[in-house]
């Protein structure tokens, strides 16, 4: 075979040459969205059936929030309190992450309470949430493979230890697209304690799929996105210009090389150059009642978790798939009941009045909402006296969900008498993937990228649907 004929028949030329080629196709959509079919740019292969959810909202608890404190009490573990451990529940187990020797029991300080039709239990902390206990999915019985922050948060968010995979966010963006060409398909949002665990690029990453699919931050003051306005002096019509000869200069470059990552680059510039107008009106709070930024507690002027969770409602409204809220501050190892208390205090009334207000608005049955952390905290005191804290604790912990088809009002799982194992429908990581995936219409052993010379998933060889707690 001649050089030139190989050069023709080969896979980058005919991408680079091809009216149909990924450059063209990408640019042309973005010119006339309604050219194509909605799924056109979508995987194929990819198992797609009828979704009980379109959308979701991950309000992800950084550090780690305490189960045995908000959600699972203990009252064989409040009547041990200050006693050591007992060896059995040390089988088995991961070395605590900064407790060294043999600590000591200790018993949750807080009431609980029975709650709604459901009779959900629920602690003293969150009497907010208490309000909407019938709109719950609490599992009782999740774990995970670690008990160190950064690769706990990678696997809650990728499915592995490591941090160069694609998110959950990025998979369903690459899954299923986007129902708004204006703004990203996932959007994250941050609040909480500046001295908490750090937040890394790769909790929102894509991983090795393309660039677009990564999560975009919005900045909690000023601009939402760096770089979305014009310069002094350039118009609009100058913008529109100066981009069209930048794509132009890609649309070349795409024809030479065939590269999917150039047709990215250049819907990344068309999207942006949409969200010019797009953002500024969607973080602007100026249009909410009044009596909708008293029911958040949101202040408009002022980042706050409450702040967030009222932009997530508003994001999602206008077509945004997956919003990731992180709030930092749950990594109570000394002071905990001040701490938590603070949490708490932020946190309850936000999310009772997100889902609140998804309810009304008729958008809670088909948006997920999910709550935690990447992992629980031990059922044992890390410090001894008034400052006491809690350690990381991954083999069992508490999770919930409400909407997006989800049976409301159940308490799945179960742990033992101290909260230091599961003991009922353990609940894995996988299994918690897996099941979000199937609730979004997405059957997770079919979505995959083969990469390196083998498919990945989300759910890596693993997972399973927890159907319990489907509606």
């Amino acid at each position: 075979m001649t050089n030139s004929i190989a050069a023709n028949l080969s896979r980058r030329a005919f991408l680079g040459r091809s009216a149909a080629g990924l450059g063209p196709l990408a640019l042309a959509s973005l010119l006339n969205p309604d050219l194509f079919a909605a799924d056109s740019s979508l995987p194929a292969g990819v198992a797609r059936f009828a979704p009980k959810a379109k959308r979701i909202i991950f309000l992800f608890m950084a550090g780690g929030p305490s189960h045995v404190d908000l959600f699972d009490p203990k009252p064989k573990l409040n009547a041990m309190d200050g006693k050591t451990i007992p060896t059995e529940l040390l089988k088995n187990h991961q070395q605590f992450a900064l407790i060294r020797g043999t600590p000591s029991l200790k018993g949750s300080p807080y009431k609980f309470q029975h709650h709604g039709k459901s009779g959900m239990v629920i602690s003293e902390l969150l009497p907010h949430l208490a309000t909407v206990a019938d709109e719950l999915t609490v599992i009782r019985s999740m774990h995970t493979d670690t008990n160190v922050h950064d690769p706990a948060v990678n696997f809650m968010n990728c499915g592995t230890l490591l941090g160069d995979r694609p998110t959950l966010g990025a998979w369903l963006s690459y899954g299923l697209g986007s129902e708004n060409h204006d703004l990203p398909a996932y959007i994250v949002l941050t609040s909480g304690s500046s001295d908490g665990q750090p937040l890394l690029q790769s909790f929102w990453g894509n991983g090795f799929l393309d660039s677009r699919h990564a999560g975009v931050p919005f900045r909690n003051s000023g601009a939402p996105v760096l770089h979305l306005a014009n310069a002094n002096g350039i118009t609009a019509t100058d913008r529109r210009r100066e981009l069209d000869v930048i794509q132009w200069m890609n649309q070349r470059q795409s024809d030479a090389l065939g590269d999917p990552e150039i047709a990215s680059r250049i819907a990344s510039y068309e999207l942006a150059f949409r969200m010019q107008a797009s953002v500024p009106a969607l973080a602007d709070l100026k249009d909410e009642p009044a009596h909708m930024l008293e029911q958040y507690g949101a202040d408009p002027a002022k980042p706050s978790f409450a702040r967030n969770c009222l932009l997530a409602r508003r994001l999602i409204e206008r077509g945004v798939r997956f919003v990731q809220l992180y709030d930092r501050g749950w990594d109570s190892h000394t002071d905990i009941d001040k701490e938590h208390r603070r949490q708490c205090a932020a946190s309850d009334q936000p999310v009772a009045a997100l889902i609140k207000d998804l309810k009304q608005r008729g958008l809670l049955e088909d948006t997920l909402v999910i709550w935690g952390g990447e992992f629980g905290r031990t059922p044992v005191a890390q410090v001894a006296g008034k400052t006491w804290g809690r350690d990381h604790h991954p083999h069992a912990f508490t999770m919930w969900l409400a909407g997006g088809g989800m049976k409301p009002g159940i308490t799945f799982g179960a742990t033992d008498e101290f909260g230091y194992h599961t003991t009922e429908n353990p609940v894995h990581v996988h299994d918690l993937h897996a099941t979000v995936l199937h609730q979004m219409g997405i059957d997770h052993e079919r979505l995959s990228f083969r990469t390196q010379g083998r498919d990945f998933r989300l759910t890596d060889v693993a997972g399973k649907v927890v159907h319990p707690i489907l509606g």
